[in-house]
């Protein structure tokens, strides 16, 4: 479980991040919208530590992500392609994640099998660096890598924005299995509602940095999504 308690996150006297309560339970896929500048990402970053609050806690498990480690060994995220390391091939990267958390290159080999449609052909035994991805294959890849990791905490930003059809529809139906087989904790924020609605089973709506709805996914809650963005 992760536990948010008094959140504040501000820039220039302005509150971008502003949560007094929320939490996240394990087995729940959680969608976060919310226009541009809603402070989406920035939440995700205080989530990871990757930025620090300027008044109180988020705890995952009981440890509070930015005094302990404990957490980074279940948790996994790709939020943009600065997560890469743009000098390996698709390869390498997968190689240099899965030696990090004991896995051999059979291990490694193994499970990017299972990713053969997802990667389309694209990604493995391409010739290319990471570098030279399209923005779509490099997000493959980083997703690809967080799974390989195993964790139980999974945060993704945008994860559909550069992916054609195809992909977008394998990723949905990963998702959905993911929270549902592994008790995962699966955080994903998007501007495409009908993704979001149809693989989420929470919608997390946020506007200037606030909550202001917390929505178990039903057949309605598309339509009123839209009718919110409408306005």
């Amino acid at each position: 479980m992760i536990t948010i308690n008094n959140i504040v996150k501000s820039y220039r006297n302005v509150a971008v991040v502003n949560i007094p309560s929320l939490e996240f339970r394990e087995g729940e896929l959680i969608g976060l919208v919310g226009n541009n500048g809603a402070g989406k990402t920035t939440l995700f970053r205080l989530l990871l530590d990757l930025v620090r609050a300027d008044k109180g806690e988020i705890l995952s498990r009981q440890h509070n992500v930015a005094v302990t480690e404990d957490w980074k060994s279940y948790t996994a995220a790709y939020l943009d392609e600065g997560f890469l390391i743009h000098y390996l091939t698709p390869e390498e990267y997968f190689y240099f994640i899965g030696k990090l958390h004991h896995l051999s290159k059979a291990d490694v080999d193994e499970f990017l099998a299972g990713f053969e449609a997802f990667f389309d052909g694209s990604i493995l035994k391409s010739g290319k660096f990471i570098r030279d991805l399209s923005k779509g294959n490099q997000f493959k890849v980083g997703i690809a890598a967080c799974l390989l990791q195993k964790p139980e905490v999974l945060v993704l930003d945008e994860p559909f924005a550069n992916l054609d059809p195809s992909s977008q529809m394998r990723l949905v139906k990963m998702l959905k299995e993911l929270a549902i087989r592994k008790k995962m904790i699966v955080l994903v924020s998007s501007h495409d509602l009908n993704h979001v609605t149809d693989v989420c089973h929470r919608i997390l709506l946020m506007e200037r940095g606030r909550i202001i709805k917390d929505i178990d996914t039903t057949a309605d809650t598309l339509q009123e999504l839209e009718t919110y963005f409408q306005v």
